[in-house]
């Protein structure tokens, strides 16, 4: 695999700071059931990364000592993960709200039968992948048949309720590109998917999220391969848009690694990048108890144009 790192340079894009943490986002280790081709974190059957229970201690230490307001738990396929149930349980009887990505066909896994309903059980807020709502191209991004079980695990998650007007259970889908381009308008967007989606299958879903490509790991690496990456790197240069900076994710988001150390976003956390405390090289969670980091500056490099080109894409869609 390509390094994108050393091709991405200290560009002039604006300083920032963080605000109060208010998202903690987990990433619960690289093992997954699926090997995408716009996967930046290059996860899939053969990661055994996974985040352990004394880990698992300290993100509820943390979360409880900073009043975090919602817990973002990824991966991989966070739910492979075996603390991954006692976590959501935990944080759930602390009232702090849960948010599942979900790949969808993890819910057809052996061994995993009984997730759809204990994710309902909960009430965890379910953001699942499909970046399209063809097959063709679902099953050429994401490998043969996923687009089938993707749909089968949205009509299960319906009949539970999930994305029904007045069951509080929130279900949203996730839009990649196929390839170097940004993603079109959301709010358009969304509504081909509830056409199509809804008309084709009867499924029903609360939001659809847009998200650019970053140009990084799995995906960076093809587009170094294709001869492509600098020229998608001008595109996301160019569509750079001021207004997006109040909205990127870096500013509340407080992101974790499968050991534990603490990055500005979950991009920065795949390209090693750590978020900088009194000088040390990284920083463990454990050692932000009781530390305020509002005020830090966040570490940016050229690939932060991959979250204010156009309208702008961060973990909760587009930011305008």
């Amino acid at each position: 695999m390509h390094a994108t790192l050393p091709l991405l340079g200290r560009s002039a894009f604006p300083a920032l700071q963080r605000r109060r943490t208010e998202i903690l986002q987990v990433n619960l280790g690289y093992t997954c059931n699926q090997s995408c081709l716009h996967c930046h974190v290059n996860a899939g059957p053969g990661r055994t990364e996974q985040m352990s229970a004394a880990n698992i201690a300290h993100v509820l230490d943390f979360m409880r000592s900073a009043g975090v307001r919602l817990l973002d738990l990824t991966g991989g396929a966070p739910e492979m993960n075996p603390h991954f149930r006692p976590l959501v349980m935990a944080a759930r009887n602390h009232g702090v709200a849960v948010m599942d990505r979900c790949n969808l066909t993890i819910l057809s896994e052996p061994g995993y039968e009984t997730l759809a309903g204990f994710l309902a059980d909960q009430a965890v807020q379910i953001t699942a992948s499909l970046p399209c709502y063809l097959e063709d191209n679902v099953d050429r991004q994401r490998g043969s048949g996923v687009f089938a079980r993707s749909i089968a695990a949205l009509k299960q998650l319906n009949a539970l309720g999930y994305g029904q007007p007045g069951s509080g259970l929130e279900l949203n889908l996730v839009f990649n590109p196929q390839g170097p381009s940004l993603p079109p308008p959301q709010a358009q967007l969304e509504a081909a998917y509830r056409e199509h989606l809804g008309r084709g299958h009867g499924i029903v879903f609360t939001r659809l999220l847009t998200l650019a490509n970053m140009p990084i790991q799995r995906f960076g690496s093809a587009l170094i391969s294709r001869g492509e990456f600098n020229a998608y790197m001008q595109l996301l240069r160019n569509a750079h848009q001021d207004a997006n900076l109040e909205h990127v994710m870096c500013r509340n988001l407080l992101s974790v690694d499968w050991e534990g150390h603490v990055f500005d976003c979950d991009f920065n956390q795949m390209l090693g990048l750590p978020l900088r405390i009194d000088g040390r090289a990284r920083t463990h969670l454990s050692q932000l108890l009781g530390r305020n980091v509002e005020g830090n500056p966040v570490l940016t490099l050229d690939h932060c144009h991959g979250c204010t080109a156009g309208q702008g894409s961060s973990c909760g869609g587009a930011l305008v």
